[in-house]
């Protein structure tokens, strides 16, 4: 299973939402980057994505994007693929 990495906060609904579809997918392992505790990390995840908000969601070397574009890719049955490769 592809490696996951998630930059997160401890109250976003979204995060939560994203992390619990990938566990219902299989994921049990997400390397979750805190960028409430850590500026520095929202500063690498903007530089990253282009983004400021989270979650926003890699698997492997792919950056998702956020929760809806997770669900999205879910919806479109991309997302059990990518998390295979």
């Amino acid at each position: 299973m592809a490696a996951v990495k998630m930059y997160t906060t401890l109250v976003c609904p979204y995060c939560v939402r994203a992390k619990s579809l990938l566990k219902q997918r299989g994921v049990d392992q997400i390397e979750e980057v805190r960028v409430d505790l850590d500026p520095s990390q929202r500063d690498a995840m903007i530089q990253q994505t282009g983004r400021r908000t989270v979650p926003q969601i890699f698997i492997g070397d792919t950056h998702v994007g956020g929760c809806d574009e997770l669900i999205a890719l879910d919806q479109r049955g991309g997302l059990k693929p990518l998390l295979a490769a």
